[in-house]
């Protein structure tokens, strides 16, 4: 009986020395991965902030060319408008003159009636000159709409640039996740760190949102939809899951949280459709971590 209690004690003493040393050791590795993590952190934020002034350039560029757009089909309207006014009163001038040429051409000498020539001439001329001018005018308009395109169009292929960067790190910042999983998966009660998981669906967000501006046309973007296509691909794997809302119908009984509610007369009246998502709904294992924080826009 005495030899059990020794034989018990003996392996109860070693298992309490395995658990300490498999506790240390996972501190060990930890460690390094959490340094490594905050310097990744700041990277994003350094990314994050020169993305940030991009977009504000890419919607600035947006507008102006929506702007000039509209300046230019009011424009052209005036012009057509006020050529068929011009091309009117050259007509009835002219009748008016072949009549009064007919009435008085037996009494006028030849000089007279070159004198008349000469100004239906001048008129016909000055008409000609409005039209030139118009014409200059609208391509000088057009020109400065090619030049707004381009600049727009570098600014995206710029910002495509700084994501596709981003993407490069948020692959290595996913790595860390899948290793932190497994580890996770060798000690007991110990609930996983989603801090990181969550930092990366808010980029994903960003980048999405972002694209949905872009020209489809604009060079780089389709690589970068596979990029992140795959980057949420990766996420899915580790248990993480990005619900798709853009676009969604909205009800009250949807656990979102609605930061804005825009009027929209293209709408049904009454209708409700999610049109941003400013943060993205998470969820770990079929289970919600995070709620989406959302824009809605309202038929009226």
């Amino acid at each position: 009986m005495k030899n059990k209690i020794i034989l018990a004690i003996i392996l109860f003493s070693s298992f309490g020395a395995f658990a300490q040393v498999t506790r240390e050791e996972f501190d060990k590795e930890v460690k390094p991965l959490t340094e490594k993590i905050k310097t990744l952190q700041l990277e994003n934020s350094n990314r994050k902030s020169q993305i940030g002034v991009l977009t504000i350039k890419l919607k600035a560029a947006s507008d102006s060319i929506e702007t000039l757009n509209q300046k230019t089909q009011e424009n052209t309207n005036a012009i057509i408008q006020t050529a068929n006014q011009l091309g009117v009163q050259i007509k009835e001038t002219s009748d008016n003159t072949e009549g009064k040429i007919t009435e008085v051409s037996k009494s006028l000498s030849k000089n007279s009636l070159y004198g008349i020539i000469g100004v239906l001439s001048a008129i016909l001329l000055s008409g000609l000159l409005y039209w030139l001018l118009s014409r200059r005018q609208q391509t000088d308009k057009t020109d400065i709409i090619d030049q707004l395109s381009k600049t727009k169009s570098a600014i995206e292929e710029s910002l495509i640039k700084e994501f596709g960067k981003q993407t490069v790190l948020m692959e290595s910042q996913l790595q860390i996740i899948e290793k932190q999983a497994s580890e996770v998966k060798f000690v007991s009660n110990v609930e996983p760190d989603h801090s990181l998981a969550l930092k990366l669906a808010s980029e994903i967000n960003l980048i999405e949102r972002n694209i949905s501006l872009m020209d489809s046309a604009t060079k780089g973007l389709k690589q970068l939809s596979r990029s992140v296509g795959k980057l949420k691909d990766n996420l899915g794997a580790n248990g993480y899951e990005m619900p798709e809302l853009l676009g969604r119908p909205f009800n009250q009984g949807m656990k979102l949280i609605v930061t804005s509610s825009i009027p929209d007369n293209n709408l049904e009246k009454g209708a409700e459709i999610i049109t941003k998502i400013l943060i993205p709904q998470v969820n770990f294992q079929e289970k919600m971590i995070q709620a989406a924080q959302i824009e809605v826009s309202v038929g009226f």
